[in-house]
Parts: C-alpha cells; structure tokens; sequence
C-alpha cells in the first residue's frame, strides 16, 4: 500500500492524497510535479529512479487506508 506522503521532499509545499502533482519513484520518495520536473529533471535524487505521477486514493478506501501525516524533507 502506497504511503502517499504528505509533502514534497524538495520544496515541502503540502500533497494530499488527492493532489494530482504529485510525483513518486519506486521507493515512494515523493515530489510535487514542479521540482519533479524543473529541478530535478525526472529523476529521484535518491534512487535515481523516474518519477511518475502518484496514483490517488479517495473515499472510503482513504478513510480506510489514510495518507500518511509523516513529513519528509531532504536537505
């Protein structure tokens, strides 16, 4: 099950698990669509795996299965 982290971990502007720019590698790093792109040219910084854009979770299968609150930010 996909975390859906909450933030981009390049710029920290807020995800939700309804955001249709969010970005995520294999290893769910997570990005918004402007850093995904713009900065880092489609690649994760950590993995260096591509970035597609994360599927979206909604309804009841989100109040079952909620997004995670855990903010991470790389330096």
């Amino acid at each position: 099950m996909l975390e859906l982290r909450p933030n981009c971990e390049c710029c920290d502007i807020d995800l939700p698990a309804e955001a249709d720019n969010a970005m995520i590698c294999s290893f769910e790093c997570t990005f918004c669509r402007d850093c995904a792109q713009n900065v880092l040219l489609g690649k994760c910084p950590n993995c260096g795996g591509d970035l597609q854009i994360r599927p979206r979770r909604s309804g009841a299968k989100l109040a079952q299965h909620p997004a995670s609150t855990k903010r991470v930010l790389k330096n």
